[in-house]
C-alpha cells in the first residue's frame, strides 16, 4: 500500500509540474519549486522523467538572480499532433494541431448532401490527408476529436441531429478508432466551440461562459468553473429549442416556437430563398453593405430574435461572457448592435452590465480546435499516468 501511495504521489507531482511548464515555459527548476511548493529533489527527479518522455526539453541558461544561471525548461509542443474535425450540415472542417493548439495544416470540404453515410469516405479521406502531414515526432498522431451539430450522449454516441441525415446505429467513435488506431472523442459542436474559445480563444480569462453557435440551427456550449457542462445524459445546451413563441411554428424537434426557427441562418434565408433573390450569406453581406432596405430590416430582426433568446440564457446562467459564432454577426456590426439593443431593452441593468458579449476569436475553427484540445488534454493526462 505504501509503495502504491508513493507511486500515486509521484504521478500527481509529475502532472502538476507538466501543467506549470505547459503554461509558463520557459521556466527553471528553481522557479517550479517555488510555484508548486515541491522540494528541489522532487522537481529534479520528475523533470528528468518528463525529459525522458520527450514532453519537455532544456534550452540553455536563463538570467541569473544571483549565483549560477538556471537551465530553462520548455514544453515540447511538437512531441505529438492532434486532429480536430467539425462535421457541419454542409461541410467538414479538419485541422492538424501541435500540442499547443497551433494549426499546422487544415482541410475544408463543402458537402453537397448532409448525410454522414454518403460522406463517410470524405471524412476518412480528410483524416488521412491530415495524418499524412504530421512531421516526425516521438508520439505522432495522439488522437482524433470529432464534433457534430446534434445530441451526443455520455457514451459519445450521436443520437439526434435535426439538420443532418444520420444513421443512429452508426458508432462513429468505434468506426474511426478501428480505422486509425488512436483514441477518438465525439463531442457536440457547440460544446467543442465553447471549449476551443476557453482554451485557445477569446474566453481564456473567464471561468464561466456561454458559447452561441448560430448556423442552420442554434447550439449553446456551457462552461461552468472551467469545465463543459453536459448535463446528466450529455444533452445540456440545446437551447436552440427554447420556446420563444408558445403558439409558434412547428419545429423538427417536436416543439413549437423554438428560438432557432426565428433566429438561425436557415430562418433568415428562408424568405429570400423562396423568391429566389438571395441564396447565401455572402449575398446577404454584399447587399447589406449596399444598404438594401429589405436585407437591412431582415438583419435587424435576426439580431432582435437572437437577443430575445440570449436574455433567457443570461437570466438562467449569469455568465461572465457570451461568445457568438456566426458569419453574419462577425461581418456586419449592425447585427451585433441589434443583439445588444434587444438584450438591453429586455433586461435589468444589472444583467446588461454584468457580462461581456464577444464575437468568436477563432471563427470557423473554434469547434475543431475544441475537439483538438480535448485530445491533447487526454494525451497529457495519460502521458503522466
Amino acid at each position: 500500500m505504501v509503495i502504491a501511495d508513493q507511486l500515486l504521489v509521484k504521478k500527481m507531482n509529475q502532472k502538476v509540474l507538466l501543467n506549470e511548464i505547459v503554461s509558463n515555459s520557459p521556466i527553471s527548476r528553481a522557479r517550479l519549486s517555488e510555484i508548486t511548493g515541491l522540494n528541489k529533489s522532487t522537481v529534479s527527479s520528475q523533470v528528468n522523467t518528463l525529459i525522458e518522455k520527450n514532453l519537455i526539453f532544456e534550452i540553455g541558461q536563463g538570467q541569473s538572480s544571483g549565483g549560477r544561471k538556471p537551465v530553462m525548461l520548455v514544453f515540447n509542443k511538437n512531441a505529438g499532433y492532434a486532429i480536430g474535425i467539425d462535421i457541419g450540415v454542409d461541410y467538414i472542417n479538419g485541422i492538424l494541431t501541435d500540442l499547443k493548439g497551433n494549426i499546422v495544416f487544415d482541410q475544408y470540404h463543402h458537402l453537397k448532401k448532409s448525410s454522414l453515410d454518403q460522406n463517410k469516405d470524405v471524412l476518412f479521406s480528410i483524416i488521412k490527408e491530415l495524418s499524412n502531414q504530421i512531421p516526425d515526432s516521438p508520439y505522432g498522431l495522439i488522437g482524433i476529436g470529432v464534433c457534430v451539430p446534434g445530441l451526443v450522449n455520455t457514451e459519445q454516441k450521436v443520437i439526434f441531429t435535426p439538420n443532418i441525415d444520420w444513421n443512429y446505429q452508426l458508432d462513429l467513435k468505434s468506426l474511426i478508432e478501428k480505422e486509425f488506431q488512436v483514441p477518438v472523442f465525439i463531442e457536440n459542436e457547440a460544446n467543442a466551440g465553447a471549449y476551443g474559445e476557453k482554451v485557445f480563444g477569446a474566453a481564456k480569462n473567464y471561468d464561466n461562459l456561454i458559447y452561441v453557435s448560430v448556423g442552420t440551427g442554434i447550439g449553446i456550449g456551457i462552461v461552468i468553473n472551467n469545465d463543459i457542462y453536459r448535463g446528466v445524459n450529455g444533452f445540456a445546451g440545446e437551447m436552440g429549442h427554447l420556446t420563444i413563441d408558445f403558439n409558434g411554428l412547428k419545429c423538427s424537434c417536436g416543439n413549437r416556437g423554438c428560438w432557432e426557427l426565428y433566429a438561425s441562418e436557415k430562418s433568415l434565408l428562408h424568405n429570400f430563398q423562396e423568391n429566389g433573390r438571395i441564396t447565401s450569406n455572402q449575398e446577404l453581406i454584399h447587399l447589406a453593405n449596399q444598404n438594401d432596405p429589405d436585407v437591412l430590416m431582415a438583419l435587424q430582426n435576426f439580431g432582435f430574435y437572437l437577443g430575445i433568446g440570449l436574455v433567457s440564457i443570461l437570466n438562467t446562467f449569469n455568465p461572465q461572457a457570451v461568445i457568438i459564432r456566426n458569419e453574419l454577426v462577425e461581418a456586419l456590426p449592425m447585427v451585433l448592435n441589434s443583439i445588444r439593443n434587444s438584450i438591453s431593452s429586455r433586461s435589468n441593468d444589472q444583467f446588461t452590465n454584468g457580462h461581456e458579449l464577444f464575437l468568436s476569436s477563432l471563427g470557423k475553427n473554434a469547434p475543431a480546435l475544441g475537439t483538438s484540445s480535448i485530445v491533447i488534454e487526454h494525451f497529457l493526462e495519460m502521458a503522466t499516468a
